[in-house]
């Protein structure tokens, strides 16, 4: 029963209800006054039915008041029950918080002890570290055991007994451990992968070490030996004793049964020998060793031999000591490695190639230091380079050595030399390149800015150029040396890719800052008036005046620099050191080292690349089966024959231009004939006033250019000079002057004679005295002259041929009858005909 219905039950009756229930029954069952009869016995009824109420009231309640006390018990108990078990939770709580700080890591954010826990793990990884250790240090003194027994295993060996497998069984050992070790630890990996413990790498170098020390208790005995026969100096083995040859031939045999032991036990196993550049027959390792000694105690100490501008000490020290003892390599060693089993080793060759790493260390040491310092750079890789070019002189390659023979390299490949230390680490070539570029700028802008660098230079009789006629300017020929110069500093150099790169940053550069120099000349010529004075320096003496209305002014006095011999003067120097470099161009583009550069740039697709980069350079770099005949400078020698066509253009147009400017005062006047009553002749032909300064104008830029220009030159100057000026005198004096008399016709023809004898005394010499070539420019206007000079019979022959109706061909052969030649067309003969009153 819930506590609701007890309440319930408990409540104090309800008159109300109880009233209205009376109501609602006594309605029910006496609805009217018949029914009042049963009134008393539902009266009854109702006492009866209250009495057991009643009755059942009393006991329903002392019941009940019996379990309130009961009930009332029962909860006092259950609510000190769940006191009890209320504080037993909170003491269980306090445990269970107890128990989980005490689990909490000590390493979170809160502060706090390291827990049990993380305390036996600490204690377990420690435990796993010591072991680790343990297990560390037992392979590392077992390693060592070994390294000790090898040792003292070879020491045991007798004198007179010869190494074998067994000699080094302790060795064996060791190596076959180290290898177990080494494939146990092969599977570690770590976050990036595979990688080498430092465990494997003491072990191996404890190996290394071992064998080492094994060569080196054979090879004291050697060197002992070695000493008694005057080693490192030159040896005379003829000289030795008897004894000393036994002891050292003993010795030397003993080394290399060390060896064969080595290769007997390098062919067992599976993993290579890997060998360095020191490795070599073992022998002569221990040979070389005295001579390292002396190489460090001259040159890597603070003795005046180690300089460092004096490279070619050490190289030459070297140089000697393979050179002393190639005799004893040869007759003496080479025999003991011949009855060895070692025929197949070069004696000499592998002992030089054992002198070499001495010379790679002191270049790896040395070099950096040399960097700040171009000049000292260039002189080591210089004399390193020598160095290797005496080396193969000497008939030194890898073919015969270890290196080849074990190694299994290629024989056909070249030895790159000493040089190869710094040629092929980028930086030092990049440093000394660049030393070497700065050198070349600076010689060139001393030549070009020498005081005399656009004089005429001396004729030299040993230079090839000169002999061929061909003169030039100083800057020219210092030009030409200068490249001459860095072509040889960079000929010897092995690789295609530098000699290349030094073509290309240092000479090319160098020929095109020239041409520039002779072009913008020209330029200066043409547009500002001034002959070169702007553009070449030192080429033109520019005087300077001060004006005077303006006292603070600088009056440049550019009128006779751009006129007479002086201008021509000038031109000429462009054209003669652009026609000298281009002949040098030709000359260097057909010899063997540019020619060989040439095809293998053509050949290789990393220097065509390089080369099509390059405008100086021909673009026909398509493949090495390439059949044209250009030369690497094709492009250069057509830009330098552009300039000289350009130079002589500029000259023709000065000379012309002056001499008809002369002409003027000349042909503006009226000629007339001294002795108007008789005809004139040519002996008594007066010379006008104005034709001596335009006749003797030409004269003097011939006679200049006679002396300083070349035969070839000089005639085609002449040609198109004469021939402009012929046709100048032609249209001017003849073809377009008007009608002239029979005495002035013969002045004419004076006239044109006169042009035509001032070159031939000008030139007859300097071209071999062919009169044919003098005269050959002129033979339009000496034609010309005769006709308008012809008189007569003469003329009138002239005349009818010319108007009548004579073909071509027996005009043509009339007129070289009658004036000596026919150079003038009918047309032009008719003209001239016409203009004679």
């Amino acid at each position: 029963m819930s506590s609701s219905q007890i309440r319930a039950l408990l409540a104090a009756p309800n008159t109300q209800q109880a009233t209205q229930e009376a109501v609602i029954f006594l309605n029910a069952n006496f609805p009217s006054s018949d029914y009042l009869e049963d009134l008393d016995a539902a009266l009854r009824e109702s006492e009866i039915s209250e009495a057991e109420l009643a009755s059942n009231l009393a006991s329903s309640t002392s019941a009940v008041d019996a379990l309130i006390a009961k009930t009332k018990l029962s909860a006092h108990s259950h609510v000190e029950t769940a006191q009890n078990l209320s504080l037993l939770r909170h003491s269980l709580t306090d445990e269970l918080v107890d128990l989980t700080d005490g689990l909490v890591s000590s390493m979170s954010s809160e502060p706090g002890s390291s827990t049990l826990l993380e305390d036996i793990e600490t204690l377990h990884r420690h435990l796993d570290d010591l072991q680790g250790v343990r297990g560390y240090a037992q392979v590392i003194k077992h390693t060592l055991e070994l390294s000790e027994l090898s040792i003292q295993q070879i020491e045991s060996v007798p004198q007179a007994t010869s190494i074998s497998t067994s000699s080094v069984s302790q060795f064996q050992a060791l190596r076959n451990f180290v290898s177990s070790v080494a494939d146990a630890c092969s599977s570690v990996e770590d976050g990036a992968g595979k990688q080498t413990i430092h465990l494997v790498n003491f072990l191996e170098r404890v190996r290394d070490g071992t064998w080492l020390d094994l060569k080196k208790h054979l090879s004291t005995p050697l060197l002992e030996a070695a000493e008694k026969i005057q080693w490192p100096m030159s040896v005379v083995y003829a000289n030795a004793t008897a004894d000393q040859r036994k002891a050292f031939e003993h010795a030397f045999l003993r080394v290399l049964q060390l060896q064969k032991v080595s290769e007997s036990i390098n062919s067992d196993s599976n993993s290579p020998e890997i060998r360095s550049e020191k490795d070599g027959i073992y022998p002569l390792e221990a040979l070389v060793h005295p001579v390292a000694l002396r190489f460090k105690y001259h040159f890597e100490g603070t003795r005046q031999t180690n300089r460092p501008d004096k490279p070619e000490w050490y190289f030459t020290h070297i140089l000697n000591a393979a050179h002393d003892q190639r005799a004893f390599m040869e007759h003496v060693v080479q025999l003991l490695l011949d009855s060895a089993g070692y025929s197949n080793i070069n004696a000499w060759r592998e002992f030089t190639r054992l002198l070499l790493p001495i010379l790679t260390n002191k270049l790896k040491r040395t070099v950096p230091s040399l960097l700040p310092h171009p000049s000292l750079l260039a002189h080591t890789i210089y004399q390193a380079l020598q160095f290797d070019a005496a080396l193969k002189e000497e008939g030194f390659e890898l073919e015969g050595t270890s290196s080849v023979t074990k190694t299994g390299g290629d024989v056909s490949e070249p030895w790159t030399g000493v040089s190869e230390i710094i040629l092929g680490k980028k930086e030092w070539f990049d440093a000394w390149l660049e030393g070497e570029k700065r050198f070349a700028d600076n010689q060139y802008h001393e030549i070009i800015s020498a005081s005399d660098a656009w004089q005429i230079a001396d004729d030299e009789p040993d230079d090839e150029l000169v002999r061929s006629e061909l003169r030039s300017t100083n800057s020219a020929r210092r030009m030409k040396a200068l490249v001459e110069q860095i072509t040889e500093r960079y000929s010897p150099l092995p690789d295609p890719l530098h000699r290349t790169r030094f073509l290309l940053s240092i000479q090319l550069p160098l020929l095109e800052h020239y041409l520039g120099r002779l072009a913008s000349s020209l330029d200066a010529y043409e547009t500002l008036s001034s002959a070169l004075v702007r553009a070449v320096p030192g080429a033109l003496g520019v005087t300077l005046g001060m004006k005077e209305d303006h006292p603070s002014s600088v009056n440049v006095e550019t009128g006779r620099l751009t006129s007479g011999v002086e201008g021509v003067q000038r031109l000429c120097k462009a054209l003669l050191s652009s026609s000298f470099v281009e002949a040098a161009m030709k000359g260097w583009g057909e010899d063997l080292f540019f020619l060989e550069l040439w095809t293998e740039i053509k050949q290789r697709a990393s220097l065509r690349a390089l080369a099509q980069a390059n405008s100086a350079l021909p673009s026909s770099t398509n493949g090495g089966d390439d059949e044209s005949q250009e030369t690497i400078f094709e492009n250069l020698i057509a830009r330098y024959d552009k300039v000289c066509r350009r130079s002589e253009d500029i000259i023709v147009q000065q000379v012309c231009a002056e001499v008809e400017s002369s002409l003027k005062a000349h042909l503006s006047a009226t000629t007339t004939s001294p002795n108007p009553g008789s005809p004139p002749s040519i002996d008594d032909f007066a010379i006008s006033q104005t034709l001596l300064a335009p006749i003797a104008l030409l004269s003097t830029h011939l006679t200049y250019m006679r002396a300083i220009l070349p035969q070839q030159t000089l005639i085609q100057l002449y040609r198109r000079i004469a021939s402009r000026l012929a046709e100048h005198l032609l249209q001017r004096q003849i073809l377009y002057r008007g009608s002239f008399t029979s005495a002035e016709g013969r002045t004419i023809h004076a006239e044109c004679s006169l042009w035509v004898e001032t070159c031939r005394a000008t030139l007859l010499q300097a071209f071999g005295g062919s009169r044919s070539r003098v005269e050959a420019p002129w033979l339009r206007l000496i034609e010309a002259g005769a006709l308008v000079d012809a008189d007569g019979e003469a003329r009138e022959k002239v005349v009818d041929a010319t108007f009548g109706g004579m073909d071509e061909e027996q005009w043509e052969n009339m007129i070289s009858e009658v004036v000596g030649s026919s150079e003038l067309n009918r047309e032009e003969v008719g003209r001239i005909l016409r203009r004679r009153e």
